[in-house]
């Protein structure tokens, strides 16, 4: 028996999948009732559904409503087990981990850990800019958003309003469309009626992608209706523009153009987090793994890698899959297969297709045969992040509000709740 995680000798090999994502999630859910025992390390004790929390930090849905406790999916299933802690290091020789609660052995290693955002070596963005890459970071943001707004209805000052008021989003890909596009929505219907006393024309919504259009991983013409949605809603969309600098105060384009920001919030980019422990050879751009077409990390035996943190080269994929929730699930299920037959079978990403949604009845779609954007596109992209939520419970909630949203172009959730202090 383990001493420091109380697990069953029961004479099964054992995986470890270190990251509860939608990779980690899914091959963990595929294993039960397998001949493996498997243990689920992470260092929260709840599946967070990334694609939404966009919506949280807007006021749209509850943090709870993108959540679901790894306990209560793993209830059924004598052979999955989970452990609330957080990996140190791997040690790929002696086939065991270090975390804060002690070691523990395997006989398979799954690394599902995702990425971070990544600032590219920008330390004061870093430190004074808003992230967006977990439940608690979306909650922080809804915070920061309604405490400005508080604060510009405590002072005549115009110029300390704008900056209250006006919210910077770095990075054109899908999370910054779609969190400007729900701050421009609560700037037309909904922050008008809680603050009466403020004048919202002061309200700019600006976001800024150094590349030459938006969302570079779709198609070109999705690119552009979202550029129109976006406008069309009020949002400044600066394209071929990079943000060089951001004090928490001021902040500076390549151009040399300064602007003060009170929120300023980092879309730009994500990356790899290096384990200890794990040669650096083995790390490829955007500090991913390189693995090879069973997702078995190059160089190393028994030590896998899926999802956004693997980057497997393919023929179509010379610099690695698309860091989507897609490739990490249909991943996870090949290497189940693999490991549950054992066998060797390779990964071929089959590409359903990707979409964004900026508004209301506003959205784009692009599917393998052809692109299409608007209602039709916005209600495919509801109906598809609403299936793909974890548990049945969550999916009536979320729908509740969405259509209540819906019809009343209203979010009641706007509650700001600061994290205790003890005086």
């Amino acid at each position: 028996m383990e001493k420091s995680f109380n697990l069953p000798a029961n004479g099964k090999k054992r995986v470890v999948i270190i990251g509860a994502g939608f990779a980690g999630l899914k091959l963990a859910r595929n294993l039960a009732g397998s001949q493996y025992q498997v243990v689920m390390i992470d260092k929260r004790n709840f599946h967070q559904f990334q694609p939404l929390f966009y919506q949280v930090a807007t006021s749209g849905l509850e943090p709870s409503n993108i959540s679901f406790p790894i306990r209560k999916i793993f209830q059924k299933h004598t052979n999955l087990h989970f452990r609330n802690t957080e990996l140190l290091e791997v040690k790929p020789h002696e086939k065991t981990i270090v975390t804060q609660a002690g070691e523990l052995s395997y006989d398979k290693l799954v690394i599902a850990t995702g990425v971070d955002t990544n600032y590219f070596g920008n330390k004061n963005i870093e430190e004074y800019g808003i992230s967006m890459k977990s439940t608690a970071q979306a909650i922080n943001l809804r915070n920061r958003i309604l405490e400005s707004f508080e604060a510009a209805i405590l002072t005549e000052d115009r110029k300390e309003q704008a900056k209250q008021l006006s919210v910077v989003i770095v990075g054109g890909g899908p999370t910054g469309v779609e969190l400007s596009g729900a701050i421009a929505e609560l700037k037309s219907y909904v922050l008008p009626k809680d603050y009466p006393e403020l004048d919202f024309s002061r309200m700019k919504i600006r976001l800024y992608e150094a590349a030459p259009r938006l969302l570079n991983g779709m198609s070109e013409k999705a690119g552009k209706d979202a550029f129109k949605f976006l406008t069309q809603l009020g949002v400044e969309v600066h394209l071929n523009t990079k943000i060089l600098d951001y004090d928490g105060d001021e902040m500076i384009l390549e151009d040399g153009t300064s602007y003060k920001v009170q929120n300023l919030v980092w879309t730009a980019g994500v990356g790899g987090k290096r384990i200890n422990g794990i040669p650096e050879e083995h790390y490829v751009r955007g500090n991913r793994l390189a693995v090879d077409r069973t997702n078995q990390i190059k160089g190393l035996t028994d030590v896998y890698a899926l999802g956004d943190i693997a980057s497997m080269q393919t023929e179509k994929y010379a610099n690695g899959h698309p860091q989507v929730a897609q490739v990490a699930i249909q991943q996870a299920r090949l290497l189940s297969r693999n490991l549950v037959k054992d066998t060797t079978e390779q990964f071929e990403y089959s590409d359903k297709g990707s979409m964004a949604t900026i508004g209301r009845n506003m959205a784009v779609v692009d599917l393998p045969s052809f692109t299409f954007s608007g209602v039709i596109a916005w209600f495919m992209w509801l109906v598809v992040h609403l299936m793909a939520i974890v548990g049945v419970k969550n999916r009536l909630f979320i729908f509740i509000n969405w259509a209540q949203s819906y019809f009343s172009r209203d979010q009641s959730l706007r509650v700001l709740i600061r994290p205790f202090k003890k005086k």
